[in-house]
């Protein structure tokens, strides 16, 4: 049998022109897959970690000095240990009646050189300075009340001061020399007219006016 070499180049190079397309087909549909599929981040991932401020050098700031501080707490009062410690204390020692607008002198025991302070004479009393703890276990001179006063006088008005307070404050009652005079406290009071008596301390102390008088009449 005759083969017809012209059929068979025909149908070789038919075949080998449908391998061709079949491959340029190929070729084109992974160019586009490619094209299609994104393309891959070239950045990499931070590694920072987020940032916070930086820690303050500066020290923490001292709490303010309040505007309005208190003014500094006085020392306690001064003790007495006797009615002589008193007396010579003292710039006036007075007996006398507690008025409302403040004190009348019927006595003068004792006078400190320069006083013009006589017998019916009506004088102011001034309270203790603000700041002393004691002031708060003091009594109050009231209207009415006879006792002797052993006093200060303030040195920039013309008031007096009873020393330390209850200290100074004697309570009279009768008539005569022989009326009892009794200190207004029993803590803080003296415990002897000339001597201390250390049994007597803390229980007030008792005498008479007549003995008041003695004792400041010794005092120049």
């Amino acid at each position: 049998m005759a083969v017809d070499l012209r059929r068979t180049r025909s149908l070789v190079a038919t075949a080998a022109a449908v391998l061709a397309a079949a491959a340029l087909s190929a070729c084109g549909s992974a160019d586009a897959d490619q094209a299609a599929a994104p393309a891959p981040s070239s950045a990499a991932p931070s590694s920072a970690a987020p940032s916070s401020a930086a820690p303050s050098s500066a020290a923490p700031s001292s709490a303010a000095t309040p505007s309005s501080a208190a003014p500094p707490i006085k020392g306690k009062l001064r003790g007495y240990g006797t009615v002589r410690q008193l007396s010579e204390a003292a710039d006036l020692v007075v007996r006398g009646e507690v008025e409302a607008a403040g004190f009348r002198v019927d006595e003068v025991l004792r006078a400190a050189t320069g006083s013009t302070v006589r017998a019916g004479a009506r004088i102011t009393l001034a309270s203790l300075p603000s700041g002393v703890p004691d002031a708060a276990h003091m009594s109050t001179l009231e209207a009415g009340q006879v006792v002797v006063l052993y006093l200060a006088k303030d040195p920039t008005a013309p008031t007096f001061r009873t020393l330390s307070g209850d200290f100074g404050v004697f309570d009279v009652s009768g008539a005569g020399a022989e009326a009892v005079a009794v200190t207004r406290s029993q803590a803080m009071a003296v415990s002897g007219l000339l001597t201390e008596d250390p049994a007597a301390s803390g229980h007030g102390f008792r005498t008479t006016l007549g003995q008041l008088r003695t004792v400041a009449a010794q005092v120049r």
